[in-house]
């Protein structure tokens, strides 16, 4: 063989050990997509989690409401602040 066609050859040998074995190579590349993937994971588990406290929080604001609501209808209750006025009709 040719001393330049040697020379090329290990000059792609030296592309294709970078490539492989070098940083961002692709030992590295599927090392940072597994993490990724469990990041990605774990969102995903967080947001279901974020979900379910929304919908809990939502619950009780409205059954505090209708708590309340109930309260001051049939019980005539009111608030610490607030003054309670009653319009009779004749």
């Amino acid at each position: 063989m040719r001393p330049t066609t040697l020379l090329l050859l290990a000059l792609l040998g030296l592309v294709h050990a970078k490539l492989w074995l070098g940083d961002g190579g692709a030992p590295q590349v599927m090392k940072l997509q597994a993490q990724l993937d469990g990041l990605r994971q774990s969102n995903d588990a967080q947001r279901m989690r974020n979900a379910r406290m929304v919908a809990e929080v939502e619950d009780l604001r409205q059954g505090l409401e209708m708590v309340e609501e109930r309260a001051r209808l049939e019980l005539g209750m009111v608030r610490p602040d607030e003054v309670f006025v009653q319009i009779t009709r004749r």
